[in-house]
């Protein structure tokens, strides 16, 4: 099978997620990864859109990556002149295309659109630029035009041409329809850039790549525009482990780079999100526990490892026997057989309350069940939390640490942030990462009873602790505490 390329665009139509805006620093940062991880081309943004825009692409331009470095533009000289004003390599330049937006959104007609086009095309090959030209709402565009504007666009000299089905209102039939019509006279590499309006960006460019396509437009998580575009690590997965394509990409970086991105752009990846969501290795049915075990391949499509995540099992009311051993030996618990079925029975109580049993409820579980009395080397003296109209959310704790009265406090975005961050400094010799926090009420009234959970990282161990009160900030405080004294027995 051949070879298919990748231009990623987390950094431009990513970007356009609402809520998220990179500085120029983080988009370095990204394309770092990004280039490291293997993508053919990064669309660093849209350089018309700011100052700051600019400088990140430039930054990105010059930083000596081996991917191509590309910008966004309209059919607009302006456009094309900021963009060459960045360094970039190419112009992904993206025109118009259906009767709707060439009537409505441009107010012109297609003998005017063909004009504009061909003229910027020409513009850029004259500045030595690579031209991507993307047509805009192609989906919806008739194949007959397609093909004319790429006979006329490829004859001006055009590296590459890609359909956009831009609001996501395409099926996998139709884009076979179009790009098997485009790639019978295609002269030039076809691209694919799809959104998922309908759940369907990942299926629509897997139909367009088997009926030509050799470029694929992704982002990092499926980020962008409404409900986003193709996510890249479906899209890498499904046409390398469905169909047996081949990328220049280390796979094995997938994880990593969504974390990054995930963490930069603060759009959470849903936990049942295929290949990269927190769930996706992450088994507590028994029966589906006794077959991993046993050969993974029984109830896993993929190799965790080959994303670079690692397989999970987790306790609740569908746990199995053979979970609660294999985690109690992950966390270095030792019990006879007699105390393992006691502590089965206890997490199945649990679960049936509609609870979960995360990390530390186990060490407790296990503990309580051997007669053994644990002594933490963290405990919480004092929480002081401040927050009003007038001032800024600070929070103090005095904590003793081995014995040890250590105070810190620190200032946040709300009481909890300022805790969580005193919490931070007054532990900061035992590494760690807060990577979600949770809370829910568990009751009703302005007295309810919240339950928080933490998700702690370290040493490549992820630790979950929670607790409960009417005080949310105690219990986030308490929760963060329990896993770091977790964390530290684990590492002694």
């Amino acid at each position: 099978m051949k070879t298919l390329k990748i231009l990623d665009t987390t950094l431009r139509d990513g970007e356009q997620t609402p809520g998220v805006s990179l500085t120029p620093e983080e988009k370095l940062e990204i394309a770092r990864a990004l280039d490291d991880f293997g993508v053919d081309v990064i669309e660093a943004g849209s350089a018309m859109t700011s100052p700051g825009e600019q400088e990140g692409i430039k930054r990105i331009a010059n930083e000596g990556l081996k991917a191509e470095i590309s910008s966004y533009c309209r059919i607009l000289q302006a456009d094309i002149d900021t963009a060459m004003k960045c360094d970039v390599d190419s112009i992904f330049l993206v025109t118009p295309t259906s009767k709707l937006h060439i009537k409505y959104k441009l107010g012109i007609t297609r003998d005017e659109l063909l004009r504009k086009t061909l003229e910027c095309i020409d513009y850029c090959k004259d500045h030595g630029l690579v031209v991507d030209l993307c047509t805009e709402d192609g989906s919806r565009t008739e194949p007959e035009f397609l093909l004319k504007l790429m006979g006329e666009a490829t004859e001006h000299k055009i590296d590459r041409y890609t359909i956009a089905d831009t609001v996501g209102t395409a099926t996998p039939e139709r884009m076979n329809e179009i790009f098997s019509k485009l790639s019978k006279k295609a002269k030039i590499p076809l691209g694919v850039h799809c959104h998922d309006d309908l759940g369907m960006a990942t299926a629509n460019t897997v139909a367009s790549v088997n009926a030509g396509v050799s470029m694929v437009n992704v982002t990092v998580n499926g980020l962008g525009e409404r409900a986003g575009n193709a996510p890249l690590e479906e899209v890498i997965m499904a046409l390398k482990e469905g169909y047996g394509y081949k990328f220049k990409v280390d796979t094995k970086k997938i994880s990593k780079l969504s974390d990054l991105v995930e963490k930069l752009c603060r759009i959470p990846v849903a936990p049942n999100k295929a290949i990269v969501g927190e769930n996706a290795f992450t088994h507590e049915a028994g029966i589906h526990v006794d077959g991993i075990l046993k050969k993974s391949e029984t109830y896993e499509a993929i190799n965790p490892e080959s994303v670079g995540a690692k397989r999970r099992f987790v306790l609740g009311k569908h746990v199995g026997m053979k979970s609660v051993k294999k985690l109690l030996d992950e966390q270095g618990i030792e019990v006879n057989d007699g105390q393992a079925k006691e502590i089965f029975k206890h997490i199945k109580f649990i679960g049936d309350k509609g609870k979960r049993v995360t990390s530390t409820d186990l060490e407790a579980i296990a503990n309580s069940v051997k007669g053994v009395e644990v002594k933490k080397v963290i405990e919480l003296d004092e929480l002081v939390a401040v927050a009003g109209n007038k001032f800024t959310p600070t929070a103090s704790v005095k904590l003793k640490i081995n014995g040890k009265e250590v105070t810190e406090s620190s200032t946040g975005t709300g009481p909890v942030d300022a805790a969580i961050k005193a919490i931070e400094h007054a532990t900061r010799d035992f590494p760690f990462e807060l990577t979600e926090y949770h809370v829910d009420s568990i009751s009703g009234g302005t007295d309810a009873l919240v339950q928080v959970m933490v998700k702690l990282k370290s040493r490549g161990r992820i630790i979950t602790s929670q607790s409960a009160g009417a005080d949310i900030v105690l219990a986030s405080v308490d929760a963060l505490v329990n896993g770091i004294n977790l964390i530290i027995r684990k590492t002694d």
